[in-house]
């Protein structure tokens, strides 16, 4: 018969078990993660993204890291890691479950980490005179005249860094108004809607300056506001952009994978100009495949919903999908396919009709056309064409798209060799900020 074996424990070890022997569970925080739909690895990601924004270097939070913030291991995070938590889950440490240090340095403390960060401090947790009362629809108005002006700021090419930090701001707003007030299920899926465009002009703006891993950090959060929403052009949205990272990854297949869900929604059933959209980021995808009969079947597709599409209102987001955009992403099908001219053509008709307000897409279709005219060897006036498309936009302005692409003009200009002067002296001025 094997021995029962008692252990006693005294009194006192009990005791300093549940004093702190032990740690509890962080279930403020758990509550948190549950009514936003975060997982660990997606919070985590999250954080590291804040961290970047603030820093400038990618956060190295894992979801290691957050099973011990749940667990009650970590009782309070570094700065450099407790303020960017705090800004994704649009709430103070203390409400999160965090226990400051005893010898914790005062706010000011925060406040210069967060001006040497950023150069601004955020306060954590504010959303207006709102908070604690009921919101309503004048608060959704407010919030979407904010997003309005960031819209603004973003065709006016005032640069990707500065749009995306509006961004996060902003939404970091709606989250912490919608958690700190009451409102009705409309107005909460209103303000839910609104939080995931928002956010996806963040991801949108991290895929101007080429961070696709910090573009996805951001989309995954504007999934989990869509959802909230329950609406469908807010899901559309996001799917656009997923797209857009996917493609940026070099990953077509899943790109295509992402269009087929933006032509099958139900908002592109409803609405051509959707179903257009979602066709021609379709026959993108299939270009860069390989795949030129289906390619040009998407792009026909999206060609016919276009011509049905009626002209009404509809989110600010996908006014630029007018007959302009329509050249522009078709001519992006033609160079895939390794038709030049026919590319050159559709940024023509592009340019002679793009909105003069959109200032960093004219320099991006710009650059585009100077690299199709030198896989046209039409090398002069592509150094002509590329001088324009540099000269568009201010030296600030971060648009890596723009700039990567007159360096792939560049290159190839440098690669056929030619000594004409105007092409020397292209190749020699460009140096200097390729």
């Amino acid at each position: 018969m094997t021995p029962v074996i008692f252990t006693f424990f005294r009194v006192s070890e009990v005791a300093q078990n549940y004093r702190g022997g032990m740690p509890e569970e962080n279930r403020k925080l758990a509550a948190r993660m549950d009514q936003l739909g975060l997982k660990q690895a997606e919070l985590a990601r999250l954080v590291n993204a804040e961290i970047e924004l603030l820093t400038g270097k990618l956060g190295k939070v894992t979801d290691a890291d957050v099973r011990r913030w749940l667990r009650g291991q970590t009782k309070w995070p570094q700065d450099r890691i407790r303020i960017p938590l705090e800004r994704v889950l649009c709430a103070s440490a203390e409400d999160l479950g965090f226990v400051p240090r005893k010898k914790e340095a005062d706010p000011v403390h925060r406040r210069t980490f967060l001006n040497a960060a950023s150069g601004s401090v955020l306060a954590i947790g504010t959303s207006g005179a709102s908070d604690h009362g009921r919101l309503g629809v004048n608060d959704v108005r407010r919030f979407h005249q904010d997003y309005v002006a960031i819209l603004r700021q973003d065709d006016a090419g005032r640069g990707p860094q500065k749009v995306e930090n509006l961004a996060v701001e902003l939404a970091s707003r709606i989250q912490s108004a919608l958690a700190m007030s009451t409102a009705s299920t409309r107005v909460r899926d209103m303000l839910h809607r609104l939080a995931a465009e928002v956010i996806s002009s963040a991801a949108f703006a991290s895929i101007d300056a080429s961070a696709t891993q910090r573009a996805r950090a951001h989309l995954d959060k504007a999934l989990t506001f869509a959802g909230l929403s329950r609406d469908s052009e807010a899901m559309y949205h996001v799917w656009n952009y997923i797209f857009l990272t996917s493609s940026q990854s070099e990953n077509h297949a899943e790109a295509v994978a992402g269009a087929e869900v933006m032509k099958r929604s139900s908002i592109a059933r409803r609405d051509p100009l959707y179903a257009s959209l979602g066709h021609m980021r379709n026959a993108n995808g299939l270009a860069r495949l390989r795949q030129r009969s289906e390619s040009l079947r998407a792009l026909k597709d999206a060609e016919r919903a276009f011509a049905r599409a009626t002209d009404e209102q509809r989110p600010e987001w996908v006014r630029f999908y007018d007959s302009s955009e329509v050249d522009a992403l078709s001519s992006f099908v033609w160079t895939a396919l390794g038709d030049h001219g026919r590319a050159e053509y559709c940024l023509h008709r592009t340019l002679a009709t793009i909105p003069d307000e959109l200032v960093r897409n004219r320099a991006l279709y710009t650059a585009h056309l100077a690299l199709a005219q030198a896989r046209q060897e039409e090398l002069e006036l592509a150094c002509a064409t590329s001088r324009q498309a540099y000269t568009m936009l201010p030296s600030s302005s971060g648009s890596q798209r723009t700039a990567k692409t007159l360096a792939a003009t560049r290159n190839v200009l440098v690669a056929s060799g030619s000594k004409a002067p105007e092409v020397a002296e292209w190749i020699e001025e460009s140096a200097q900020w390729i």
